[in-house]
């Protein structure tokens, strides 16, 4: 178990069970699996919503916008053909950020106990209700 949010965060980036580190946690492109093959965390009920792709817009605008700066004024390109170099880099950026950020948003929902998620901490973080 993750001892911080980073942490957790990370490993739902790079597309691992931010609980256990040890299975994947999309079984599709964007479809989380029902349950962690490793640890049993039940995800078929979370919902990320539209937050991963306002991320994913969010990263990708902020990344093109000084390319295109760049294209238009130092280059010289005419508006067609910086379009025409944009468009693409831009959707398959956007398309890739999809399921890092969703990944990453799961990890946040369930470290912070979000919807059905019960908080968890490891033994040791001074979040950690011992109930003996």
């Amino acid at each position: 178990m993750p001892f911080t949010w980073r942490e957790a965060a990370l490993r739902g980036l790079r597309g691992d069970c931010p609980r256990c580190s040890e299975a994947k946690l999309f079984r599709k492109w964007l479809k989380p699996v029902d349950h962690c093959l490793a640890c049993r965390q039940d995800w078929s009920f979370e919902r990320a919503d539209d937050f991963p792709a306002y991320i994913s817009i969010f990263v990708t605008g902020h990344v093109m916008a000084p390319l295109i700066i760049a294209l238009i004024g130092e280059f010289g390109m005419s508006t067609w053909a910086t379009l025409a170099v944009i468009l693409p880099l831009a959707m398959i950026m956007m398309l890739g950020l999809l399921q890092p950020a969703k990944g990453a948003v799961l990890a946040t929902m369930w470290w912070s106990g979000m919807g059905t998620f019960a908080r968890e901490r490891p033994i040791g973080h001074p979040d950690h209700l011992d109930l003996k």
